[in-house]
């Protein structure tokens, strides 16, 4: 037998831990190689209009390329740890340290070749249906025909080697072989008493509780202010719940006698502070990894939704346009698209106000100031609350996501005219779009203030959602009106549109990097449930002999796979459901059913996964026990 053979059986005597790795591997090349057809599509490359989502692929596929890179150097560090017994044994037998390196060498470049060839040829495969959905996610005009990618199979197969061959160099140059006894019984050396400390188990509640409280309490654009602070203190709670804080509950849990000897307790919390104590940074990276997950898909799938729908809800005009009062060319602009809509065949209500500029005394600031008739009038068109003002009072208004009207409240202000201005009340309104930091006054304050500096007419055409026409006639008037500081015309169906299709190719590849992400996590979880499979196996084997049952054993397994398979999700879920709750409050939009159907979706994934796990593991524990 040679030394290629030597290595080859190697790989499948231990199939049981390299089929995670290999079937993960697999996917990261298929998804890497899916980007790639895309990007070098004739329709999506060249100067093509489309180019655009071409580069957004092309970055994509580079990003999972990087992240492919530390995947595979954790997984082999989790197999080497995995079989220092082995390697022992191997070494007593006469090996030498320099043809360990270079069995390892060969055992990856085996496992990551088959990887990288049968991801391409799943690719080519399912190449048709992939360029099929994807041409409907992209909302292309053009259709994306079928051709065969040699620039991709290239590229992927080029790049995938490489990538096996620098994580193969890399691992077998830094491998320590260490004591020879010490590898022979790696597995069996005496672990130390897991500790934490109280402090720390303290501090992990603090910093997630500052976390949550913050990330649920902010609104519009402090939820972006707060993003680096709170994703550090996340990730620093988030590593000490699973080093001290699991470890501290399950000393507590040990400490209560009646629990802790009541039916087979005393064998699963032995055991589950060394496991959270050994897994901590596995289980630290699948929180984190698969919060990253749930965030990036739940929150493109929930900035579609509202693309489709708070944009048509909040604002619910057909078309907008505003002007200087007066101006020549806006009569004839308004006339233009009169006569658009009743070409069109489309039903619209016409409305709208005036915004009036003043000055301020002190000369630092112009204040723009809104009839309470004429914005009641807008406002109740569009079915919004009424404004009410208080006696000599003001109420400022702000548009979309800013809260510039919050920092203007009882800031009384004095124009030019002696008036003084003062807002005790901050509405965020849709009634007048584009434009916040308004103030609504009373009708009569208008004609006390003078002259305004200047007035602009904001004009509005309200109508039923979806009439036929409406997209086509916005297109062609968006493409006829001018559009700078003197004019603005908004087409909403249309800018919806072209909302829609710059969103598609963003929210194409924040999926599949999404599950990417979620598989790997995955697959880190299988990676270190397995390679304790052997200790497990001696464990079991020498408990079943004082009289452990069949049904004791099950509880047994089940509990401690829940818990060691489910916790890092849970934490994972609780943290994305804050971030997708937090997005929400930023954009003043509900996207609850959509994070409850994403996160959902990922657990429905997780529960069906933990089952199959659980199934191969059990029957393997049985196999040892049975022999």
């Amino acid at each position: 037998m040679t030394f290629r053979q030597f290595a080859f059986r190697n790989v499948t005597r231990n199939m049981r831990l390299y089929t995670a790795y290999f079937l993960s591997s697999m996917f990261t090349v298929m998804v890497f190689f899916t980007f790639s057809i895309f990007a070098y599509h004739p329709v999506l490359s060249g100067d093509n209009i489309q180019s655009s989502a071409a580069l957004a692929l092309s970055v994509s596929k580079w990003v999972i390329y990087v992240f492919s890179f530390f995947f595979v150097l954790y997984s082999m560090s989790a197999f080497l740890q995995s079989r220092k017994r082995e390697f022992g044994l191997m070494m007593m037998h006469g090996m030498t340290v320099r043809q360990l390196r270079r069995m390892i060498f060969l055992e990856n470049m085996i496992v990551g070749s088959g990887a990288t060839l049968s991801g391409i040829g799943l690719g080519v495969i399912f190449a048709k249906g992939i360029l099929l959905a994807g041409e409907n996610v992209l909302a292309l005009n053009e259709p994306l025909q079928f051709y065969f990618p040699f620039k991709a199979i290239v590229l992927t197969l080029i790049s995938f080697l490489l990538l096996f061959v620098l994580i193969s160099l890399f691992i077998s140059t830094v491998l320590r072989s260490g004591k020879l006894i010490t590898l022979i019984h790696s597995n069996r050396q005496p672990k130390p008493e897991p500790k934490a400390s109280l402090l720390l188990s303290l501090l992990v509640v603090t910093l997630l509780g500052i976390s949550y409280f913050l990330s649920l309490r902010a609104s519009g654009l402090s939820v972006v202010l707060l993003l680096a602070p709170v994703v550090i203190m996340v990730s620093i709670g988030t590593y000490l719940l699973f080093t001290q804080l699991s470890v501290y509950l399950i000393r507590k849990l040990k400490a209560r006698e009646q629990l802790f000897w009541r039916r087979t307790n005393m064998l699963l919390l032995s055991d589950l502070a060394y496991r959270m104590k050994d897994n901590a940074r596995s289980f630290f990276l699948v929180a984190i990894i698969s919060t990253v997950s749930f965030s990036a898909i739940g929150a493109l799938y929930g900035f579609q939704s509202m693309i489709n729908g708070a944009l048509t809800q909040k604002n619910p005009y057909l078309f907008t346009y505003q002007s200087l009062d007066g101006d020549s060319k806006a009569q004839a602009h308004i006339q233009l698209i009169d006569e658009s809509l009743g070409r069109a065949g489309i039903a619209a209500e016409k409305t709208g106000l005036e915004l009036n500029d003043y000055k301020a005394t002190d000369g630092s600031r112009t204040l723009v100031l809104v009839k309470q008739s004429e914005y009641n009038h807008v406002a109740e068109l569009l079915g919004l609350n009424p404004i009410r003002l208080t006696a000599g009072k003001a109420a400022v208004v702000d548009f979309g996501l800013s809260r510039e009207g919050e920092e203007m409240l009882n800031q009384p202000v004095e124009l030019q005219s002696g008036i003084v201005i003062e807002a005790d009340q901050a509405i965020v309104s849709w009634a007048v779009r584009g434009v916040s930091g308004y103030y609504v006054v009373p009708d009569e304050w208008i004609g006390k203030l003078g002259q305004p500096l200047k007035v602009s007419r904001y004009y509005a055409w309200h109508g039923a959602i979806g009439q036929p026409g409406a997209e086509k006639a916005g297109a062609k008037l968006t493409n006829e009106l001018p559009y700078d500081e003197q004019y603005t015309f908004y087409a909403l169906e249309y800018l919806t549109s072209k909302t829609n299709d710059g969103f598609g190719p963003v929210m194409f590849i924040g999926f599949f990097v999404g599950i990417v992400f979620f598989v790997s996590a995955g697959s880190f979880l299988y990676f270190r449930l397995y390679s304790d499979l052997d200790e497990d196996k001696q464990k079991f084997r020498a408990i079943s002999k004082l009289g452990l049952s069949d049904k004791e054993l099950r509880r047994i397994l089940n509990r401690q796979l829940s818990l060691l398979f489910f916790a890092p999700i849970v934490v994972a879920l609780i943290h994305g459901a804050v971030a997708l709750t937090a997005l929400s409050h930023m954009f003043q939009y509900s996207i609850f059913r959509e994070s409850l159907l994403v996160l959902g979706l990922f657990f429905v994934i997780q529960v069906i996964y933990f089952f199959i796990v659980r199934l191969f593991y059990t029957r393997q524990i049985r196999s040892a026990l049975a022999g």
